[in-house]
């Protein structure tokens, strides 16, 4: 992979397609456009033209929008070519591209690479970019959005910012100490900076885990006996069957997942096996699996046919418990309605759609409940979160060293690397291949 090539790649969908997007971008670029249209068209100006292949013969016609760098995406001088979206056509396309001197395929990623090495983008914002063309719900779309257009760098390249001030403070003093325009007080307000600086680092990494959790989604948990009706109810949120129903205890004996938007929030629902004396060793598995899960699951339904007692789920279970009454529809009399519903939070049927309705309203207040975010942004990957408790504990350990500024200087060096780290200023050539292979060709 080197810079100087142009590349190009399909960054629509697959066709056929009424329209297909070919980007093209690179020092090239202009050489191209006046190979293959016979001309550059005015910067971000709509143009329609033709498309020639190598003999001059019509490939296409389209909108050919160019945008000159630095001014652009990567930051280089990029084309957008919207050509009819049939795959002879996009094929004739991008051979006819391929055959140019100079250009080739992109790799996964690499247009968002160039821009990230063009300082277009930084890590924060391409890891926001990723997530957003992952997004599935809403709550996924807006963090994602926001992440994008730099709320994460801002706030960390604030905060590094004022590490830099404070090193630069401290280092004058321990550089000049006799000097009268570089008092100790001057230090000392830096000092004061760094012990809330550490306190609003706190304060980010004190959330529960929010932003991870929004963009992987929600986790909630069926727990019960055999029988009980979880898989009905997973076969029922899905509208469709994607777990065996049948009288036989046991049928369900591994895990199965369902991917659910809730209120604009993504949760996973998952179906265990039904918790009793297992009969043999890959039931006992599936139990085994089952409370492991629930241990750390956002949320817990905990399902008990209402002519059965209420059942108890294993100690060990920190999330909250929603206790649901199955086969409602069973029950004779509003009298014995009433005694069952005593028992739990919620009756359901799943054969008369009794309370389904409800349950999903109720969950989906719950997760909205848990992703509630207020102005700061959230922390979204595990990195970043490592990043910060490093830097937060550098700091931590620069005011309370009691050795000279020296070291006290280089504790502070260290906070200010970590918070490089996640927005790229830093040590993280050995990351970006792994961020910019999450990218689809043609982003």
């Amino acid at each position: 992979m080197t810079i100087a090539d142009t590349i190009f790649a399909l960054s629509s969908g697959s066709p056929p397609a009424g329209v297909a997007v070919i980007r093209i971008s690179g020092p090239d670029v202009r050489f191209g456009l006046e190979t293959i249209i016979g001309s550059i068209p005015e910067p971000r100006n709509a143009a329609l033209r033709f498309i020639r292949g190598e003999q001059g013969e019509r490939l296409d016609h389209g909108l050919v929008l160019f945008f000159p760098g630095p001014a652009s995406f990567t930051g280089e001088d990029v084309v957008e070519l919207h050509v009819h979206g049939g795959r002879a056509v996009v094929g004739a396309v991008l051979d006819r591209l391929a055959r140019i001197k100079g250009f080739r395929a992109a790799e996964a990623g690499e247009f968002t690479r160039r821009a990230f090495t063009n300082r277009r983008l930084d890590l924060t914002q391409v890891e926001g970019l990723a997530d957003l063309v992952a997004a599935e719900t809403e709550a996924q779309r807006v963090q994602a959005l926001r992440q994008a257009g730099g709320a994460l760098r801002d706030l960390y390249d604030g905060w590094r910012a004022r590490l830099v001030r404070a090193r630069a403070l401290i280092e004058a003093d321990l550089d000049f100490p006799d000097e009268d325009d570089v008092p100790g007080s001057v230090a000392e307000n830096a000092w004061r900076d760094l012990e809330g600086l550490e306190s609003e680092i706190g304060d980010h990494l004190n959330d529960f885990g929010r932003g991870e959790r929004l963009r992987d989604g929600a986790e909630i948990v069926i727990l019960g006996p055999p029988n009980a009706g979880k898989s009905s109810l997973i076969n029922a949120l899905a509208g469709r069957d994607v777990a065996i129903v049948d009288s036989e205890p046991g049928t369900t004996r591994d895990l199965v997942e369902l991917h659910l938007d809730l209120d604009g929030f993504p949760a996973t629902v998952i179906d265990t096996a039904g918790l009793r004396e297992a009969v043999g060793k890959v039931e006992a598995e599936g139990v085994r699996r089952a409370g492991a899960r629930a241990e750390s699951a956002d949320l817990v339904l905990v399902l008990t046919d209402v002519s059965a007692e209420a059942f108890e789920p294993a100690k060990g279970i920190s999330a909250p418990i929603l206790r649901i009454g199955t086969k409602s529809d069973l029950i004779d009399s509003d009298e014995e309605r009433y005694r069952r519903g005593q028992d739990f939070d919620l009756l359901i049927s799943t054969v008369s759609g009794e309370g389904i309705g409800e349950l999903v309203d109720r969950l989906g207040r719950f997760i909205g409940s848990e992703f509630v975010q207020g102005e700061s942004p959230l922390i979204t990957r595990a990195r970043y979160r490592g990043a910060l408790e490093s830097c937060r504990e550098a700091i931590v350990g620069a005011r309370a060293m009691s050795a000279g500024l020296e070291l006290r200087a280089e504790e502070l060096r260290r906070a200010t690397d970590a918070l490089g780290r996640i927005t790229g200023r830093v040590d993280v050539e050995d990351l970006l291949d792994v961020i910019f292979r999450e990218f689809c060709i043609g982003k």
